[in-house]
């Protein structure tokens, strides 16, 4: 269904009371009632035998099982109330990403793959693709923090860098079959620093950076060692001409910008024994160790994507 432009939200752009700082650990009332929308349009109603009750029954045990639980809610008449109600009424926000994450999954593989069989056999009424376009709109509309990409939320400290940075990196990285441990690697990065474990959100950003830079090799057949820290792996990218030999002049700092940005942040931060007393990773060191790892997968990719020495 598509996302109206209604007078009201016309005048709130208007007179700028539109939310321009995102909010992550709050789900409106109102927001959850446009994503329980968004669902029932798509997965259907579970009243029919078939797909969409197998679904709602599929996502509430995976749910009760996660969470130690026999239901979610006191005697629900259906798998799909007990998600929907639970979703609608819970004080932990959490717990409502859980539930749209895990949702929205079922309707990006198992629905998408099936659609039409899937609505010939429904009350289905909007198509899996619509549905998290429609997600990520009110996420944005509501100035809530958060995108549906490559199966998992991702929390987005910046619309622009997102869209720009983060998810070309993502859907660069997810279509090569060599670059996907870099991929599910960069994914971990964000699903710790949205539960805010902002060390191991560091390491998995350097394990996906070294990943990716192995992967490089491996697939243009340059010799390396399985245990090459980031500085040798650089460099050797950029003794093999990684970087087109036209732009060495204009890019000479790449090898500096990059030694000197993923690795050292995560070795000086997260990366060693942190000693008597207990360091912390500040959420903005956090926040631009991993858009600069986008950055830095997006630039080494695409550089390998026009490689010619």
């Amino acid at each position: 269904m598509a996302v109206f432009e209604l007078f009201s939200r016309r005048q709130k752009k208007m007179k700028g009371e539109v939310q321009d700082v995102y909010i992550y650990e709050e789900i409106p009332k109102s927001l959850r009632i446009q994503i329980i929308h968004i669902i029932r349009d798509t997965i259907g109603q579970d009243k029919y035998e078939g797909r969409a009750k197998y679904a709602y029954e599929f996502i509430h045990k995976s749910l009760c099982k996660e969470y130690g639980l026999f239901t979610l809610t006191q005697n629900p008449r259906s798998d799909a109330e007990a998600v929907l109600e639970y979703f609608f009424s819970t004080k932990d926000y959490e717990k409502c990403l859980d539930i749209i994450e895990i949702t929205f999954k079922i309707i990006n593989i198992y629905i998408k793959d099936n659609y039409y069989n899937h609505k010939n056999s429904t009350t289905s009424t909007q198509n899996p693709e619509d549905a998290i376009n429609e997600l990520n709109s009110r996420f944005q509309e509501s100035g809530i923090g958060y995108y549906f990409e490559s199966n998992e939320l991702i929390r987005v400290d910046s619309q622009y860098i997102h869209s720009e940075a983060v998810k070309p990196t993502l859907q660069l990285l997810g279509s090569v079959k060599q670059y996907r441990g870099a991929n599910d690697e960069f994914l971990s990065a964000y699903e710790h620093y949205r539960h805010k474990r902002y060390k191991e959100c560091l390491n998995d950003c350097l394990k996906s950076f070294e990943s990716l830079m192995k992967a490089i090799h491996e697939k243009r057949s340059w010799s390396y060692g399985k245990s090459d820290t980031a500085k040798k792996l650089i460099n050797s990218c950029l003794s093999n001409k990684l970087v087109p030999e036209y732009l060495q002049n204009q890019f000479f700092s790449v090898s500096a910008l990059l030694e000197s940005g993923i690795p050292t942040v995560r070795n000086k931060e997260g990366g060693h024994g942190q000693g008597a007393e207990v360091s912390t990773v500040p959420e903005h060191l956090a926040s631009y160790a991993l858009h600069l790892t986008a950055t830095n997968l997006l630039f080494l990719a695409n550089c390998e994507k026009q490689y010619c020495k």
